[in-house]
């Protein structure tokens, strides 16, 4: 079993499979809340799913293009902090680590998230820390 790049653990602190964690909301299936998509959307950036990418933006805040950079090699996702601010609008904090032409790098990013009427969070945008 391949475990999910999200790097999400079970109860005993072992890497969950990304068929049990991040595959469901990759295949189509609602994230449950904004910090579930925020560890997809972090997968997608790991497997290059700029469908997944495009389809997780708010409308109001998508780029044209979201292709993931071929250059950069994503090596670890820590998530700090998940706040519910309301029923549909929450935050998350997290630390992504990659490296890009041999340097290693730490995007630590506040994120906003809104659910809206279908159902799904999408993420609207973030403050870089």
């Amino acid at each position: 079993m391949k475990p999910c790049p999200c790097g999400r653990t079970d109860r005993r602190g072992r890497p969950l499979p990304q068929d049990q964690c991040c595959g469901p909301w990759l295949a189509g299936a609602p994230a449950p809340d904004a910090e579930a998509l925020m560890r997809s959307r972090y997968t997608a950036y790991v497997l290059g799913d700029e469908a997944y990418l495009l389809a997780t933006w708010h409308p109001r805040t998508r780029p044209a293009d979201v292709r993931p950079d071929p250059a950069v090699k994503w090596l670890g996702l820590e998530v700090r902090d998940h706040r519910v601010l309301d029923a549909s609008h929450a935050e998350v904090e997290f630390v992504a680590r990659y490296r890009v032409q041999g340097r290693g790098t730490r995007l630590h990013e506040r994120s906003r998230f809104v659910r809206e009427d279908d159902g799904r969070w999408y993420y609207v945008d973030g403050d870089v820390r």
